[in-house]
């Protein structure tokens, strides 16, 4: 399946929060956090110096992506990450790991964090995949359906 990347533009905005609203609330509840962040994205992620990318296939946004800046220097949270049900199984997730790694190379990162589920068994195989590694969960994590934190140094 051939995607293209996009970049995010306001008029993506309601395809980013649609698409990671699916997941979470097939799997978890929506927490306040979440609807915070994905409804002003570019508030919480864009203008601190963030990445949203968007998979395109057929002109449709099928899949995205954001690196968010945390307070640590040089170290950024892979975060919502979400595939369009109908377009799953098709490397979408992957390829859409695969670039946001390289852009956190260009930009010179050092670490990129993420919280998960370990209910989330594709999403962790796929993380261990590419050379995260589980790290210690801290008690105030930002998002209560976590209970798992990982990490890639680059």
């Amino acid at each position: 399946m051939k995607i293209s990347f996009k970049n995010f533009k306001t008029e993506y905005s309601t395809k980013f929060y649609d698409l990671n609203i699916e997941w979470l609330e097939k799997y978890f509840c929506v927490e306040d956090y979440d609807k915070e962040v994905l409804s002003n994205p570019e508030k919480y992620i864009i203008k601190g110096g963030g990445i949203i990318l968007f998979a395109e296939f057929n002109s449709d946004i099928v899949g995205t992506v954001a690196l968010m800046p945390t307070h640590i220097k040089n170290t950024y949270e892979l975060t919502k990450m979400a595939v369009n049900p109908n377009y799953r199984n098709n490397k979408i997730g992957q390829k859409l790991l695969l670039k946001i790694i390289s852009i956190a190379e260009e930009m010179n990162l050092k670490k990129i964090i993420l919280y998960s589920n370990k209910k989330l068994e594709n999403a962790i195989h796929l993380y261990l995949k590419y050379n995260f590694i589980e790290i210690a969960l801290e008690e105030n994590c930002p998002y209560e359906r976590a209970n798992i934190k990982m990490e890639l140094s680059i």
